[in-house]
């Protein structure tokens, strides 16, 4: 048996399903952007595509991470 999703990514089956979209998408759209500050990015998702603060927070601090591994 696998070791359930733990950080922000035990968001991202609940995001894809709220939102639409899958999280691929999410972060093509976080990474596109012109912002680069984490809240700004937050805000951003809230405010232009309605997402609540949990999930546009998750995605963002998931999405950073990766790119400062340079994943």
């Amino acid at each position: 048996m696998s070791e359930p999703v733990k950080g922000p990514a035990s968001y991202f089956p609940s995001i894809e399903q709220k939102y639409g979209r899958p999280i691929s998408e999410w972060q093509g759209l976080i990474r596109s952007s012109e912002l680069t500050k984490h809240m700004e990015l937050v805000n951003w998702l809230k405010t232009e595509h309605g997402m609540g603060h949990g999930h546009a927070n998750a995605l963002v601090a998931h999405t950073l991470k990766e790119d400062a591994a340079g994943s």
